[in-house]
This record gives C-alpha cells, structure tokens and sequence, in this order.
C-alpha cells in the first residue's frame, strides 16, 4: 500500500484477483462502478477479458476514511509477437480511471505508471472519454469519437426519427424472411461462425470463441447475442452489453455475400428496439475514426460523436506502433483476406490477444 495525505491505494495483484477472499472487495468495487455509471470498469470486464484473452489482471483501489473514492483495472498483456503492453482495458472502447475527486485520481495513475515501469511494458494506455492532468500520461490519440443514440421511449417514436433511407433499407431486410433469435450461450456457436467470417474477410485475426463465452458468463442478465439467420444459416450477429443506463455492441458481423441484402440494417434495428424494450436511454454503436464508412453508417441512424481521450504512459517506441491504422500492416491484411477460414479461427486468436 502506498499513501497521499488520506487517499490509501489498494493493489489486486494477478494471484490474488480470483481468491474467494476477494470477492467482497469486487463486489464494493463493483458497486462503486454501478453508482457512477462506469459500466467498462466493472471488475466482470477485467476478469472476463483476462481469462478469454490470457491476460493478467491487476486492480488499484482508491480508498479514503475505508470508502472507495476511486478504482482503475489494468491488463497486463505480454505476447512474443508485440511485447508487453498494461492496458484499460483491452477489446472494451472505455475504461481507465474512474474517481470522484482528482487527488484519487492521481495517486491511482502513479501507482499505474510504476507498475508499468515495474513490468517493463511499451506503454501503459488508459482509455478515457476525458482527460486526466498527470505528468506521467505525455501522449493521448483522439483520432477517434464514440457514436451514440439518444433513444425515445417506443420503437415506434424511435422509428419516426429515422431518415426515409433508413426506414426504406430496414423494409428491405424484413422483406427477405429472414429470422432474427436472441440468446446467450445456446447462440454463440452460431454468432461465432458469422464473426469469425466477417473478420477474416475484413483481414483481421479473430477474437477466440473463448472471450465471448466469458463475457457471457460474467453478464448473464446484461450480456446477449443477436442472431439472423437465412433458413437455418446464420448470416449476421452482434453481441450486446447492457449497463445501467446505455447499451453497448461491442462487436457486430454480417457475411460480405449478404451485403445488398441489407441484413445488416435490420440487425441493428433489432438491436436497437430490444435497448428500447429494456428501458435504456442511450445506444453506443462503437468508436469509428471521423467521416469513415463506419461513422457515415452510424450517423445515419441519429448517432452524435462523442470524445475519445487514450492517454499514454509511453516507455518505448510509438503508442501507434501496432495499430492498424499506422498503414505498417496492409501487406498482412491482404494476406490473412486469403487465409482459409479454419486456418484463421486457429491462430487468429493467439495474434490478436496481443494486439491493443
């Protein structure tokens, strides 16, 4: 333990982040997550992502008079392809320092950058939606926004609030007889088999089936699949996460052969009418760099920007170093398109787990 005039930081160490003797502290760091609206850094994330991605999970806890005040969940990425990495967190587009005053705030990002330095990472990256005044955090990337919904109180309002094109593309999706199913574990043979597709022809390597199972396990009522299917075969599917007020789709997939079938467009208005149906006020369709075909698909349907503020600890190297967007990896990409399907879902996932 380390302290600053009565702010006391309390570390979780990898070992002890899954002994029964810690589940009580969990809990109050759950709760504390809950009332400040900071669903992504909920300890569930951490544990979830680290047991599906093989990561090592470590927790600082900002306490004052016994009360927590603060918290910040970090993963500790070590792969042979790109090195070591302390992350919050990895996959999720939010997480990083949650606090209710900047002293905590502070001493939380401290204690970070010396078990960075302790662990000899690249760099430790926290992803804000705001920024933190530390000394240690000399680089952000805010190339990126958050594209998020206001939602009505009915589908029905909702869908009066959408552009004829919209409505016009979402009729074409329903005139197909497609079929549309929610799950959780019973669906996520199907929901893989569409990602994993949709990944490997976008020439990105594949997540492991074992994160989604996780994360379901971890969020049983707020984690959900949705699958559409063309007669038996699945041909789109998002994963859905509820928090307390918004929900998120982390990761969504229709099969490039279904493109002008608009399946995708009556996905996502499924998607959005089951946020409605569970009294949700806002949708979040994921982070998508300005003016590119992802914002321009989001915008249509109501979606507002909002910021996102990756700040970095960098130790060695570029914190772009890794990321697609660096144009380093196009002869890759170009590569993993041609791979068959059942070479990419078996090493995909060990590359991708070690990528940021």
């Amino acid at each position: 333990m380390s302290t600053a005039t009565d702010v006391v930081i309390e570390e979780i160490s990898p070992d002890a982040w899954y002994a029964p003797a810690q589940a009580e502290t969990l809990r109050e760091w759950q709760d504390f997550t809950t009332r400040h609206g900071a669903y992504w850094s909920d300890p569930r994330w951490l544990t979830a992502l680290c047991r599906g991605l093989g990561h090592r999970p470590y927790g600082f806890l900002a306490r004052r008079e016994g009360q927590i005040v603060g918290v910040l969940p970090l993963a500790s990425m070590n792969t042979f392809l790109f090195g070591r990495f302390l992350v919050s967190l990895p996959y999720v587009n939010t997480s990083g320092v949650v606090s209710e005053d900047s002293e905590a705030a502070s001493e939380l990002i401290g204690n970070a950058q010396r078990l960075a330095d302790t662990l000899d990472v690249r760099y430790l990256e926290l992803r804000h939606e705001t920024e933190f005044e530390h000394p240690a955090l000399t680089e952000k990337l805010t190339t990126k926004v958050h594209m998020r919904l206001e939602l009505t109180e009915s589908s029905d309002e909702l869908w009066k609030t959408f552009k004829p094109k919209v409505r016009n593309q979402i009729r074409k999706g329903e005139k197909q007889e497609f079929t549309v199913r929610w799950g959780g574990l019973d669906e996520l043979d199907n929901y893989y088999a569409v990602f994993s597709e949709n990944m490997r022809d976008l020439g990105t390597p594949v997540f492991s089936r074992e994160l989604f199972r996780q994360i379901l396990e971890q969020f049983p009522d707020e984690a959900e699949l949705c699958t559409v299917f063309d007669g038996a075969k699945p041909i789109a599917a998002a994963l859905l996460a509820h928090g307390p007020d918004m929900t998120q789709v982390p990761s969504a997939s229709s099969l490039k052969a279904y493109n002008s079938s608009n399946v995708n467009m009556l996905m996502y208005w499924n998607l959005l009418c089951r946020s409605v149906e569970r009294g949700q006020r806002r949708f979040d369709f994921g982070r998508s760099s300005e003016d590119s075909s992802t914002y321009r698909f989001k915008k249509q349907w109501g979606a507002v920007p909002e910021p996102a503020v990756w700040q970095y600890y960098p130790r060695k190297g570029r914190v772009t170093d890794v990321r697609r967007e660096s144009g380093k990896f196009g002869y890759f990409i170009a590569a993993w398109q041609r791979l068959p399907l059942w070479l990419s879902r078996q090493i995909g996932p060990s590359i991708v787990r070690g990528i940021p």
